[in-house]
């Protein structure tokens, strides 16, 4: 089954959105990395927790972005805002990345767990993550496959075939607008996300 129909796919690249999930997604992994090696360190050292907090925060809140602007992508290109068929999969995931990312924040407001907990949760968090990016990374690679001047995945000029399906939904997207400009890991349209 095709991830676009002709009209989907003329919508999808004529959207801002496109460009801004192809934007966020590497951007949110970028953030990832860094962010899961300051929580790993504060795990392993005990030092380090106002950076490794810090750190979690920027990448729930990039989360969130991506997201938001994922389901605005989403409505642009499929006519809803989430589980549109050919993302239905990425975008459940997306929910568990962006309800364990929800659950880290509520934990360090509430101040209710020991930090080494909150930060347990947040490579929990991590997980889901990657693999919420790891299932947009296989639908990049499914419209690259389809191929440019296939019926299936005919981008703009200067737009990668299969870039948006990582960018849009967070994973939390992993967001989807990477199938045409860069959707790249976590969270939510092929974003690498969630």
């Amino acid at each position: 089954m095709p991830l676009y129909t002709k009209q989907e796919r003329a919508r999808r690249d004529a959207s801002r959105w496109t460009l801004v999930q192809g934007i966020l997604a590497p951007i949110q992994f970028l953030v990832f990395m860094v962010s899961a090696v300051l929580v790993v360190k504060f795990l392993v050292t005990g030092e380090g927790f106002t950076a490794a907090t810090i750190s979690v925060l920027i990448k729930t809140l990039v989360l969130y972005t991506i997201m938001v602007t994922g389901c605005i992508w989403e409505r642009e290109v499929f006519g809803r805002y989430l589980f549109a068929p050919a993302f239905f999969w990425e975008d459940f995931v997306s929910m568990f990345v962006l309800a364990l990312h929800t659950l880290y924040v509520g934990a360090l407001l509430l101040g209710t767990l020991h930090a080494r907990y909150q930060m347990y949760i947040a490579l929990l968090a991590y997980s889901a993550y990657l693999l919420n990016a790891t299932q947009f990374l296989v639908k990049l690679r499914k419209a690259r496959l389809e191929g440019p001047g296939s019926d299936e995945a005919t981008v703009g000029p200067g737009v990668a075939a299969g870039s948006e399906e990582l960018a849009g939904h967070g994973a939390a997207g992993a967001g989807h607008a990477a199938a045409g400009a860069g959707h790249a890991a976590a969270g939510s349209r092929p974003v690498l996300t969630a």
